[in-house]
């Protein structure tokens, strides 16, 4: 696993990530085309390195109503087009990935982006790439443990020797390019599955935690049992970041926030999941302890702070374009969170 640098003088890392949905307009709404979405997502990286954030995600789906298919081949447009944000994906479905691959396009990104390149690695919330790729749902965990374990082997031990079941053996094999460092920092994406984050614990990797809705204590119940499989399999929990990844609304009024922001929420899981998002559940979030990120600015820092009381996380990144937000309320958003939480996070967090 390669070094996660992160610069505790300067507090929490923050920054934002993609899905690259673009889902069927609503009302008055035009319709959005691949190609305006993923020109816009481009912008959004711009915008956010712009603004002095320190992260970009993409992340990875195949199936309708998503353009990023490829992460790495939108990441690597964006190297070209920044200097210091680092560029990670959002997460890599790994489980119908070929691992060799996969550490091949992102040295490559490593050596476009001058050594801004993170693997952020996990199962897929949404199954059509099983399908697509002609995967059984059926091996779905052990499909991800086996080629997460080779992703790392590839990263730590090269030339490389290995078998499995899932991908023709390795028999004392180089991988081209390397890194620009010679490894890759490489983090293991933790949602729904509790086992996952005790996998990761035991493993000494750092975990994205997908804190998306729901009580913030829910999450701290896996970060617990990820630092403790960490202690008990002998890796130091202090030198294993955490990410979080989440939604987020922002408003300087905080009424019209938790007014506006419940459409584009229900659109998403509407459209996506084919479900509302429960108007009750969706009333909680006003409460400093409930983990939707949505809010005035104040508000906003209040929910992150006491998420950092209870995870201690070094990472926090939030997705601001889902449910066809307009571009420019999301351009809004990036900016206001640039100036008016950051700022207020990295003093509270830092070291």
């Amino acid at each position: 696993m390669g070094e996660i640098k992160n610069n505790n003088s300067t507090g929490m890392e923050l920054g934002i990530y993609t899905l690259g949905d673009y889902l069927l307009p609503r009302g008055n709404e035009k319709t959005m085309t691949e190609y305006q979405r993923i020109k816009d997502m481009v912008n959004m990286a711009k915008i956010a390195e712009d603004v002095g954030l320190d992260v970009f995600g993409v992340g990875e789906s195949h199936q309708e109503r998503f353009v990023a298919s490829t992460p790495q081949t939108i990441l690597a447009h964006i190297a070209g087009v920044t200097n210091k944000i680092k560029l990670i994906s959002a997460s890599t479905v790994l489980s119908t990935l070929d691992p060799v691959r996969v550490y091949e396009d992102f040295s490559t990104l490593d050596l476009l982006s001058d050594g801004r390149a993170e693997i952020v690695a996990g199962r897929g919330s949404r199954y059509g790439a099983y399908q697509l790729f002609g995967y059984d749902l059926n091996d779905f965990d052990e499909l991800f443990e086996e080629k997460f374990e080779l992703l790392l082997q590839l990263n730590d031990e090269q030339p490389i020797t290995w078998n499995g079941k899932f991908r023709p053996a390795l028999n004392s094999v180089q991988i081209y390019p390397k890194p620009l460092n010679g490894k890759l920092p490489i983090w293991r994406a933790v949602g729904q599955h509790f086992a996952s984050a005790i996998q990761a614990g035991k493993m000494g990797v750092p975990m994205n935690l997908a804190a998306l809705y729901g009580a913030s204590s829910v999450f701290e119940k896996r970060v617990t049992a990820y630092r403790n499989a960490a202690q008990e399999s002998g890796h130091d929990p202090k030198k294993l970041p955490i990410g979080v990844a989440t939604m987020m609304y922002i408003d300087k009024d905080s009424q019209t926030a938790f007014k506006d922001y419940y459409a584009y929420l229900n659109n998403t899981f509407s459209q996506l999941r084919g479900v509302d998002f429960p108007k009750e559940q969706y009333r909680q979030a006003t409460n400093i302890k409930n983990s939707i990120m949505v809010g005035s600015p104040q508000q906003i820092v209040e929910k992150i702070l006491y998420q950092h009381e209870l995870f201690g996380h070094q990472r926090f990144i939030v997705q601001m374009d889902h449910g066809n937000i307009p571009y420019k309320k999301v351009v809004e958003m990036i900016e206001m969170f640039a100036t008016e939480v950051v700022p207020a996070i990295r003093k509270a967090t830092r070291q």
